[in-house]
């Protein structure tokens, strides 16, 4: 009895013991084995690993491809035009026992931190080479290649391999975005303004035209009808005097009732005549005046 007792306990601890000296290391995953803080070995296969109880410790850091966002960053092109630039860079841990001892025990946030560091002086310094309409065309590949060149060499330092930077977005900033749209909207203005004092300028032009038409053919016709119309007036004359001719006591009677009819109209100034006057000498006889004198 007293044996049992002792070696339940013994037989705790060693299944205890065992367990922990056994891990298992994911595919996705790579794994130091750590001796008061000191890297003692790397497990990069996946599958079962083994380690001392108590002495020693495992850290896992992930063997697959991150990424990592580059926030605003404010740069001057050659051409002193500022502009803001967001990026973003995709990396793994290559080497994990100089990630360790780059990073310490600050992991993937300390080594993210300096990873930014890199990056920004690197797109800094490219893009600060450059003028602002080399960074803004949509051919810039060459440059996202120069930044990560670049980065590549740094990041070797903490153990990272620098796979792919990208620009995400390349924008003025604010104010000089604000700059820009009123410079913009006043060259607009300005362009309306030239378009609408062009127009106004062709509709002058056309009015004018208008009126110069409009007048040549009032003029031509009514030189066109004061030509009818004397046409008319010679050929009334002329259809007058061969009456005349033809007949002459008609053509006195004709024009006399011509008169009466004229000064007998309504509103006409009243006249004052003689009774014996010669122009009532129809009134008078049928004959007038002159057939009863003959």
């Amino acid at each position: 009895m007293r044996k049992t007792t002792f070696l339940l306990p013994l037989l705790v601890l060693a299944i205890v013991a065992g367990l922990s000296a056994v891990f298992i290391v994911d595919e996705r995953e790579k794994a130091l084995v750590l001796q008061f803080g000191r890297v003692v070995s790397v497990k990069e296969e996946p599958g079962l690993a083994f380690k001392i109880p108590l002495i020693q410790e495992v850290v896992t850091y992930d063997d697959r491809i991150l990424s990592r966002e580059v926030g605003p960053l404010e740069i001057t092109p050659l051409d002193d035009r500022r502009l803001v630039v967001d990026a973003f860079a995709r990396y793994r841990i290559a080497d994990i026992r100089r990630f360790r001892q780059a990073v310490g025990a600050g992991g993937i946030a300390t080594a993210e931190n300096r990873l930014d560091s890199i990056l920004r002086a690197e797109i800094r310094e490219v893009l600060g080479s450059v003028s602002s309409n080399d960074i803004l065309s949509s051919d810039r590949a060459a440059l996202m290649l120069r930044i990560r060149n670049g980065a590549i060499l740094q990041a070797r330092a903490l153990g990272l391999e620098v796979i792919d930077v990208r620009l995400k977005r390349t924008d003025l900033p604010q104010a000089n975005l604000e700059a820009t749209f009123a410079r913009m909207r006043a060259e607009r203005e300005r362009e309306a303004a030239d378009e609408i004092a062009r127009g106004k300028e062709a509709a002058q032009r056309v009015r004018a035209q208008a009126d110069r038409t409009e007048v040549e053919l009032v003029s031509e016709a009514e030189r066109e009808a004061e030509i009818i119309r004397g046409e008319a007036d010679a050929r009334r004359n002329a259809i007058f005097a061969e009456a005349y001719g033809k007949d002459i006591e008609f053509f006195e009677f004709y024009r006399t009732l011509a008169a009466y009819r004229a000064s007998m109209l309504a509103g006409n100034s009243s006249m004052v005549l003689s009774p014996d006057s010669e122009f009532f000498n129809y009134l008078k006889s049928s004959t007038g005046a002159a057939a009863d004198q003959n």
